[in-house]
């Protein structure tokens, strides 16, 4: 268990974590080309938090801060068990067990179709109070179906945890709050274009067409789908 010992204040976890994400280029800004998403809708932004696992300092140094904003926000004993979400929060939740000293356990996204056909794998059970951690948070609709599937062993989920959260998207949270469901992030986009500003780390241009897209991303994807 390598708890942290330092608790930054979330305005600096929020801007160290935007800067390691610029830094290691896990964040893509496009206008002229957008990006297209699962829904099939175009972004001029893409995120990708797998990168993260390869770089050791940067991984550990998020850890801290996700532990630290998890143990402050929902309390030192809070938890029994961490759980993480198939498959790009698998590795996160595996790092998160081992800081808060925890078990660890994955949910699938569905059942695997054979042997026990679970989608909790690990132990997990009656009276476990399960942190689910995943690697971002869109809409909040993956979360729900993971917790669900953690219920259903018979723990209680009232948590989640993640590195990036989008808060673009109106009820995300209200949405997971409704299913009991609080949500923990370092950053978001606002807080990495806010350091990519600082940074000039793209032009002005590509800056100010991601900044109406975070204002009014349906009203944007609707436009360049008509386009």
């Amino acid at each position: 268990m390598l708890l942290p010992s330092a608790y930054p204040p979330p305005e600096e976890i929020a801007r160290l974590t935007a800067r390691m994400l610029l830094e290691i280029k896990a964040v893509h800004f496009n206008a002229a080309e957008p990006f297209t998403l699962a829904s099939g809708l175009p972004s001029p932004t893409y995120i990708d938090c797998r990168k993260l696992i390869s770089f050791p300092r940067i991984r550990s140094t998020l850890m801290d801060f996700l532990a630290c904003t998890v143990l402050r926000n929902a309390g030192f004993e809070a938890f029994t068990n961490v759980a993480g979400g198939e498959t790009a929060g698998i590795p996160f939740g595996a790092f998160m067990a081992e800081r808060l000293g925890l078990p660890m356990t994955y949910v699938r996204k569905k059942p695997k179709g054979y042997g026990r056909n679970a989608r909790i794998e690990g132990v997990m059970g009656e009276g476990d109070r399960v942190l689910l951690v995943e690697d971002l948070a869109t809409d909040g609709g993956s979360k729900v179906s993971f917790v669900e599937a953690i219920r259903t062993t018979g723990a209680t989920c009232a948590h989640t945890a993640v590195i990036f959260f989008y808060d673009i998207f109106p009820g995300a949270e209200e949405a997971l709050a409704e299913q009991g469901v609080t949500l923990h992030r370092l950053c978001t986009w606002w807080d990495v274009l806010a350091e990519a500003r600082t940074q000039g780390a793209f032009d002005a241009g590509t800056l100010a067409e991601v900044e109406a897209f975070l204002k009014a991303p349906r009203a944007w994807q609707e436009a360049r789908s008509k386009g």
